[in-house]
């Protein structure tokens, strides 16, 4: 008789959560138009850079690896 209950209160717990209707609810994040006359240069050039830095390394480190590779199974 105790699986009626349990199964009562599971059922609570699975409910859907109720969203504040109407203008109750805030926004936390605002939209805005980015600036397109004035762009950040400096995130212009970390961006890129972080991505040059990146592709650089992940072929040096592929090369790294194919030669280990070849060296392990002897095809050098």
């Amino acid at each position: 008789m105790a699986l009626p209950t349990l199964l009562r209160q599971f059922s609570k717990l699975l409910a859907p959560a109720k969203l504040p209707s109407g203008s109750s609810a805030r926004s936390k994040f605002y939209v805005r138009d980015p600036p397109h006359d004035k762009p950040d240069w400096l995130k212009v050039g970390l961006t890129l850079g972080t991505s040059v830095f990146l592709w650089i390394y992940l072929i040096k480190q592929h090369n790294i690896d194919v030669l280990e590779y070849k060296r392990r199974n002897g095809l050098e």
